[in-house]
């Protein structure tokens, strides 16, 4: 992919995104390393998508301690986590189509890159880190504020699915199955490691998760198994038949 040919598209995601991000910074935000790796070295999003982190962070404890004044700081804290969670932003990513307009390897790319969780997450703080950048601060909170509404608007956000291995747990337990059972595996040098969890639950379901750390792997198979078992959840449960009479018997006579 081209820089003049991804020009359009790249119009395209500012206009939903509502910023005008310089198009250097906005190339730098959506490069992700393996495509690096297959073009000489060229700097990434990894600095932009560590600045982002700060400021989303900044933006929603503003905003949740503005909003929610009666709330303690256990469960600021705990909704501040469900809003900057990798599973939320990466649905932020896949809710305005972010994966289209990453550039990445072409390795990553053909095992599925621009729907990975991790990817997109990461391409969401590395956005938000330009608009601070070419913007400044106040258009890149406002940019913040924009994207997590929908979440805040969701009455889900910050129900059981703040903590999906909890949630994970006690829907199993529910359907009356084994407790989640969690594998890891990791790939990649010590300074870079890519973590894919894989979580069973009995005979229920098993889903896989992938993230920079364990915890996260974790948590992404956690919340995709419990959107597997979300009709499992739902139907009613089966009536009660009662034993059937047994068979008159004959008095002998």
């Amino acid at each position: 992919m081209s820089k003049t040919a991804a020009a359009p598209d790249r119009a395209h995601l500012l206009s939903i995104l509502g910023v005008e991000i310089p198009d250097d910074l906005l190339h730098l935000a959506l490069t992700h390393r393996s495509w690096s790796y297959e073009n000489g070295g060229v700097p990434t999003n990894e600095r932009l998508e560590f600045l982002g982190d700060s400021i989303l962070g900044q933006a929603v404890t503003v905003m949740l301690y503005t909003r929610y004044p009666e709330r303690g700081e256990g469960e600021l804290a705990k909704r501040r986590a469900s809003l900057v969670s990798t599973v939320a932003l990466a649905g932020i990513g896949r809710s305005i189509g972010l994966g289209e307009f990453i550039l990445l390897g072409k390795g990553e790319d053909l095992t599925g890159g621009r729907d990975k969780a991790s990817i997109l997450a990461d391409t969401v703080e590395a956005l938000i880190g330009a608009t601070y950048l070419g913007l400044g601060g106040d258009v890149a909170t406002a940019l913040v504020l924009r994207l997590v509404e929908p979440l805040i608007s969701n009455p889900e956000t910050f129900g059981e699915s703040m903590d999906p291995k909890t949630e994970l747990q006690e829907l199993a337990a529910t359907l009356g199955d084994a407790a989640p059972v969690y594998e890891i595996a990791e790939s990649g040098p010590d300074h870079r490691k890519t973590f894919v969890a894989t979580v069973t639950v009995g005979s229920l379901v098993t889903a896989t998760g992938e993230g920079s750390s364990k915890k996260q792997a974790e948590s992404i198979a956690a919340r995709r198994a419990c959107l597997l078992l979300a009709p499992s959840r739902q139907q009613p449960a089966a009536p009660l038949t009662p034993p059937a009479s047994p068979p008159a018997t004959q008095q002998a006579t």
